[in-house]
């Protein structure tokens, strides 16, 4: 049966009053970028860049979505999808949009849009800015969207399976490899950023630990007790979320404290085993719910962080550009502008991260194809939402008390005095006793060198929230109910990760051995699972110990190797566009991977060949090897078994950066060959794809019916939310 696009959005036109209210809200966004590239010298409200963000998205999500949606893709409401044909109630399940969009929100949401766009902010507000808000609209939200599709199609195959069938065994099997190594190191990566807030917060432990129980509940009360009523099992599970929190501080000021007060190594072997049942458990009964419920804290915090920054109305205190833009010798990471403040922001305009969990856990649990742009595309819209929250808090803070937080010791140094003195050097002004009393507003010892973005986007929210509750008095409240808001909003990530990471081990073992085909066979769920938990999970646990080792050694690779993860998941999608016929609309993923892989490439050569110790990996390894040439310990080694360690972790990663590198460019040189030779012969192209069956499950495709939905569903005698046709199942057996 031909694919068609849902004549409920494809066929209706703009009226007058919408023409009207759309050229209203493209109107206030060009007002605000206005304001945002044009303003120098004079105070700017950061409540332009809200307007700048939040009308270029409502415009993208509106036209650009819809026509990828109806135009590119054809999503087709009458095909059923693989939670629909295979429902297995483990891995696939047809899941209720508004919980599959809170766990692909919750699952995509992890650590970087939080702290990428507060260390990007070093170059200044409007750089970061710009590529957060262009690069969702035409590269992030587009990736995630189309992997979704094209997985959706194929049974919600992985990603680096999708390239092995898609572009050939050769470029198929560099992806794979590329695609688990990086994804094991971006576990690991987001799970010790977690562990670094929860340690010795008895307030975290216990809120985020509840979080668990609450939703192993409400999956119970969706699927058995009261099924289908998600807006009950919402109410019960946002109120439970609350008390939750506010027993969390009963909890850290009472005897319990110390029982919740748990060590790094502690909080390692806790999140191994959360991350192992996550995997392994069904979807329903804990990963799904889990995340619904964090997306409630997630976006119902970023929403309150936007209404006080439009009441609040505090001014953008970094410089538009620094000049750190041009010279890229930035305290808080190396390296000029092109390409760094791209790789630095990657959740919350392009992310390849992104495209695991749209090719992994969400593919089997979405109802129809219509609400793939809702969930694919609104989804990241979101999170790039949060990315510019971020952005404002770290730029409404004065710039000398954020150099001061951002740069390494060996850069302020140890005191509030040597810092004052070395941020004045940098070219801003801060006293000793601004410092001093900045760090004991937020019942905080210091907030010197408190690296890594965190620190940073909770001062700045604790500075917003406390201009319109509190005053003074609750800052350091605000402050440290941001850091546990930060540790739930990356724990989502690990959990879907982990499962992500089955899934792909699983399709990498199903090559060799093909009962591993078979998501769900239990033998394989668990030895998959087993291993990717321990992947991650030694780098972690010795990380934590020891540290210059573990993922220690591997974070440099972070932000490089996320976004040639997104160049794999790019050219993936260009190559299934040419090859299923829709070579005019190839350009929609075509020019974002152009983009993405001159990024990448730039700063992966950059990387490896840079002369600057603090650039280049093999740079620092000759540095560091003339240091134990002549016997002499350098900052920040300690002994001479550091400078070793350095040696070699300067070698590991720029050898793997040369690899990933490699292995990216096989893929597209690759993806290239597949789409050239789609083109020169039409009728030998051979898809993947499963072939077309008719849904019997009717279902919004957006948050809320339309008239026209409602119409469609009360004719099948169904109520407004759909269900399975009453003319396709068995008398007496509800809708699913």
């Amino acid at each position: 049966m031909p694919e068609s696009a849902s004549p409920t959005t494809a066929q209706r036109g703009l009226t007058p009053k919408s023409i009207a209210v759309w050229s209203l809200v493209a109107l206030v966004g060009a007002i605000g970028w206005a304001v945002l590239a044009l303003s120098r010298g004079e105070d700017v409200s950061a409540a332009w860049m809200l307007a700048a963000a939040l009308g270029s998205y409502a415009i993208a999500y509106r036209f650009y979505s819809r026509f990828i949606a109806n135009r590119v893709l054809k999503v087709d409401k009458t095909r059923a999808t693989p939670a629909e044909r295979l429902d297995n109630g483990v891995d696939f399940h047809p899941t209720d949009r508004r919980v599959l969009f809170g766990h692909h929100f919750a699952a995509v949401a992890g650590a970087g849009p939080l702290v990428g766009p507060v260390l990007a902010a070093q170059m200044g507000y409007l750089p970061g800015t710009i590529w957060i808000v262009a690069g969702v609209i035409f590269a992030g939200a587009v990736q995630d969207m189309v992997t979704l599709f094209f997985s959706t199609r194929r049974n919600g195959r992985s990603l680096g399976q999708m390239a092995r069938d898609e572009i050939g065994p050769f470029g198929g099997a560099a992806a794979l490899v590329a695609v688990f190594a990086i994804m094991i190191i971006l576990l690991a990566v987001l799970a010790l950023v977690i562990v670094n807030a929860l340690a010795d917060s008895p307030w975290g432990v216990f809120s985020i630990g509840m979080t668990i129980p609450i939703a192993l509940f409400m999956g119970v009360y969706l699927r058995i007790l009261r099924p289908g009523k998600v807006t009950e099992v919402s109410v019960v599970g946002v109120a439970l979320l609350l008390l939750a929190i506010v027993a969390g501080g009963w909890v850290a000021d009472s005897s319990l404290a110390d029982f919740f007060t748990l060590e790094k190594g502690t909080l390692v072997i806790w999140m191994i085993v959360y991350g192992f049942l996550a995997s392994v458990l069904p979807v329903w009964i804990l990963l799904a719910p889990r995340d619904y419920l964090s997306t409630f804290m997630k976006v119902g915090t970023i929403v309150l962080l936007a209404l006080g920054v439009v009441i609040a109305l505090p001014t953008l205190k970094m410089d538009a550009v620094t000049e750190f833009a041009s010279r890229g010798d930035g305290p808080v990471f190396a390296g000029s502008m092109f390409p760094f403040v791209f790789i630095t922001i990657a959740c919350g305009a392009l992310s390849g991260f992104h495209s695991l969990v749209s090719s992994g856990t969400t593919p089997k649990m979405v109802q129809k194809e219509t609400q793939i742009r809702m969930i694919g595309y609104g989804a990241m819209l979101t999170e790039s939402f949060v990315a510019i929250m971020a952005m404002i808090t770290a730029c409404i803070i004065d710039p000398g008390l954020y150099f001061a937080i951002n740069s390494p010791a060996g850069v302020v140094g140890t005191t509030v005095e040597s810092a004052s003195q070395a941020v004045a050097n940098l070219g801003f002004t801060i006293s000793p006793e601004q410092l001093a009393k900045a760090a004991a507003d937020v019942d905080e010892a210091s907030l010197l060198s408190r690296t890594g973005g965190a620190p940073t986007f909770a001062l700045g929210m604790s500075e917003i929230f406390s201009a319109v509750i509190g005053g003074t008095a609750l800052k350091a409240f605000w402050y440290h109910f941001a850091i546990m808001f930060e540790a739930l909003f990356i724990l989502t990530t690990v959990d879907a990760g982990t499962r992500v990471g089955r899934f792909m081990l699983q399709d990498m073992l199903g090559n060799v051995y093909k009962p591993f085909r078979q998501v769900s066979w239990k033998p394989g769920v668990w030895f998959a699972s087993a291993v990717v938990v321990g992947g991650w999970g030694y780098f972690l646990w010795v990380g934590v110990h020891d540290p210059l080792g573990g993922i220690n050694q591997l974070f440099p690779l972070f932000g490089i190797a996320n976004q040639l993860l997104a160049a794999v998941a790019l050219a993936v999608c260009t190559t299934l566009l040419v090859k299923s016929g829709r070579l005019k609309w190839a350009w929609v993923t075509a020019v974002p991977l152009a983009w993405d892989v001159a990024v990448t490439l730039t700063a992966s050569w950059q990387k490896i060949f840079s002369d600057d110790t603090k650039l280049g990996f093999f740079a620092q390894r000759e540095k560091y090897q003339a240091g134990i040439d002549a016997d002499k310990v350098l900052p920040p080694a300690k002994s001479m078994d550091d400078m070793h360690t350095i040696v070699t972790n300067a070698t590991v990663d720029g050898v793997l950066s040369a690899l990933f590198a490699v292995l990216i460019i096989v893929v597209i040189a690759d993806a290239a060959r597949v789409c050239f030779r789609a083109i020169s012969n039409p009728e030998g192209v051979r898809l993947a794809e499963v072939p077309y069956t008719e849904s019997k499950l009717l279902a919004p495709a957006s948050m809320l019916a339309t008239k026209e939905e409602k119409a469609e569903f009360a004719a099948a005698g169904l109520g407004p939310d759909g269900g399975v046709r009453k003319d396709t199942v068995p008398a007496g057996t509800g809708p699913a």
